[in-house]
């Protein structure tokens, strides 16, 4: 007996006209890319090239000059600053608000987020609404009585203080970001970690932690970034004698007018360290992105 097998037709190979027409759909595509990035990143670029130039080419012109006088480059700008002892104080500052403020959001939303994801404890359902409830509440609400609060704990225009406030701020969104990553974890792995003889605590950092890194460290980029570039917080709460490095770039301008030399190396500096925290975390930045995507 002999068997047929049905005739099978190779797939349509696509029309000259429409490979040409991917093809440059492509590259308008590439294009259209490269250019937003360029124009995304012309004000970076200018703030770099203003920071290099001296203060009368700043008056005279703009930025964009550098590209027919080179010459005009010069590092006196930074030289300038670094004698400048009130604004890098405030980087220090800002590195000491922001560093524990990350760090307490981080350890305090992934114990919240495995608890609000893993544990069973009465309340667990609502407690957790009442979380997500806190992300709507904006901070101008909360400025005048957390204000009257610390004044009254004695820790108002601290360092302490503000890293205490922007923790609370952070909390929500951590616990609402860590919890839905955590209860994406199979159970079987938790069951067979348990089985193993793990208690919640080892379950916690040896299973949980490791299998979050991608979440924790978009949370700790999001919450480095958000603290680093806080102005309206810093300016209510930290010591005015002590202040971050937003708040000394801003008593700049109100004590010299005309002081954009050092406004424009200053702002540079003060974004130089949240650019490299960024690309030091990009990896994990972006798994943590599609992770989410993903589930």
């Amino acid at each position: 007996m002999t068997t047929t097998h049905p005739h099978t037709t190779a797939p349509a190979r696509p029309s000259l006209p429409a490979r040409i027409a991917a093809r440059a759909g492509g590259g308008l595509l590439r294009l259209f890319l490269v250019l937003t990035g360029l124009l995304w990143l012309t004000p970076t670029v200018g703030l770099l090239l203003s920071s290099l130039r001296d203060r009368s080419d700043i008056a005279a012109s703009g930025w964009w000059q550098v590209f027919v006088h080179p010459a005009q480059l010069t590092t006196s700008s930074y030289s300038t600053l670094f004698h400048n002892s009130k604004v890098i104080h405030s980087l220090l500052t800002t590195a000491l608000i922001t560093v524990p403020a990350t760090v307490l959001v981080i350890l305090i939303g992934a114990l919240a987020g495995y608890a609000f994801a893993w544990l069973d404890f009465p309340g667990r359902d609502g407690w957790f609404m009442v979380v997500v409830g806190l992300l709507v509440v904006p901070v101008q609400v909360a400025l005048i009585p957390v204000a009257k609060l610390f004044n009254a704990l004695g820790i108002f225009e601290t360092t302490p203080g503000v890293v205490l406030f922007h923790t609370a701020f952070g909390l929500p969104f951590a616990v609402f970001l860590l919890r839905n990553f955590f209860a994406e974890i199979p159970r079987e792995l938790l069951e067979a970690a348990r089985l193993d003889g793990a208690g919640e605590l080892r379950l916690f950092t040896r299973v949980v932690l490791p299998l979050g890194g991608p979440a924790i460290a978009s949370l700790g980029i999001f919450q480095f970034l958000w603290v680093w570039n806080d102005m309206l917080v810093a300016l209510i709460f930290a010591d005015s004698g002590n202040p971050p490095i937003t708040v000394a770039l801003q008593q700049q301008v109100r004590q010299f007018g005309d002081n954009v030399d050092i406004l424009a190396s200053g702002a540079f500096l003060s974004m130089v360290v949240p650019l490299a925290v960024f690309f030091a975390f990009q990896r994990q930045f972006v798994s943590g992105v599609m992770a989410g995507a993903v589930k």
